[in-house]
């Protein structure tokens, strides 16, 4: 065998598959009249957080999980719950404390003395909706027990899996400014939320509508008006749709790039993962599809870019000290890429 042959047969690269061109548009009415109505119900109780509530809904519609950080009393527990509540699949809400055990999470295997066998007790995890508030305040151990429920949705207990229904999404808060009794969470944990949504003060405005809406209504009793409006098969029509949407192969080129400068850039200890390529990818097409495009434009991957990257890069110690952001790389990323026309 020739040089060029074994060189062509051993190092070339593999042939992409080509992207194919849909020949018949998606009708994404249902959709679309699924996002409004979800929407409609938060505007009931939530005072502004538009951005929150897309990003929350192109997570649960793109198969992800959202980490909510925020300020203490910016309602990212009560923005969790509600939108659980226009749901109509099981939730559950389990508070992350500093003596949680991995069992009380996944749920134990205990001896029933009637039938002289032992039996699975699922644990909170077992929902469609899961609410962890402060998940910070859980050490490594109980942290550890989402690792294989966030990324396989299933659950192994005592060498038995358990296979958790879809939809499955969880939605965890944390608050950046406390440091007593919490417990970082590792790249790994991070690594499997599709966004990190950092939240700020409402504006002036919205904080006398907060007042406005709520002065008549100290235990909030507004939240009883949030009704169900999406079942779990909703949902998961929804995930099939936007799995059809299109996406060019340059805009796949686009997000390659994206992620693969965060692994090189100089400012930066820890790049993203092929992980963030997926997320930009799904998520990106979500939110073409809730704006009622069957195709995805590169101002969709823009708009996503910080929440599916903020959290999966580190930046040097050095950088960190001159009061460099995430944001500020992220930014800088995508000024200097060449936006696919």
């Amino acid at each position: 065998m020739s040089d060029e042959l074994y060189y062509a047969e051993h190092f070339n690269e593999p042939e992409m598959p080509k992207t194919e061109i849909p020949t018949t548009r998606i009708d994404l009415t249902k959709l679309q009249e699924t996002v409004g109505s979800i929407k409609h119900e938060l505007r009931k109780v939530i005072v502004g957080q538009e951005r929150l509530m897309d990003l929350l809904l192109v997570a649960i519609f793109a198969n992800g999980h959202v980490l909510l950080e925020g300020m203490p009393g910016i309602a990212k527990t009560l923005t969790a719950r509600m939108i659980a509540q226009t749901l109509d699949v099981p939730f559950s809400r389990i508070q992350f404390t500093p003596d949680l055990m991995p069992s009380d999470v996944v749920g134990t295997t205990v001896f029933n003395m009637q039938t002289s066998q032992f039996v699975f007790n699922a644990g909170p995890i077992f929902a469609n909706i899961v609410l962890i508030d402060e998940i910070n305040r859980a050490p490594a151990k109980t942290q550890s027990a989402l690792f294989e429920v966030m990324e396989e949705n299933q659950v192994t207990v005592d060498g038995t899996t358990y296979i958790i229904e879809q939809p499955f999404f969880t939605i965890a808060t944390q608050n950046p400014i406390e440091q007593e009794g919490t417990y970082r969470l590792p790249e790994a944990q991070l690594d499997r939320f599709l966004f990190k949504i950092q939240l700020d003060y409402p504006s002036r405005a919205e904080e006398k509508m907060i007042l406005l809406r709520f002065q008549n209504d100290f235990g909030i009793r507004q939240v009883k008006e949030v009704k169900k409006v999406c079942t779990a098969a909703d949902i998961l029509a929804c995930r099939a749709l936007i799995e059809q949407v299109f996406i060019e192969e340059k805009l796949l080129d686009y997000i390659a790039d994206i992620v693969y400068q965060t692994r090189y850039h100089s400012d930066l200890y820890l790049g993203a993962s092929p992980r963030a390529s997926l997320a930009l990818l799904k998520s990106s097409k979500a939110l073409a599809a809730m704006n009622g495009r069957d195709f995805v434009i590169p101002d969709d991957i823009q708009r996503v870019a910080y929440e599916v990257l903020n959290h999966r890069i580190l930046l040097k110690p050095e950088r960190e000290i001159e009061g460099y952001t995430t944001k500020d790389v992220v930014n800088e990323i995508l000024q200097q890429l060449e936006v696919p026309r």
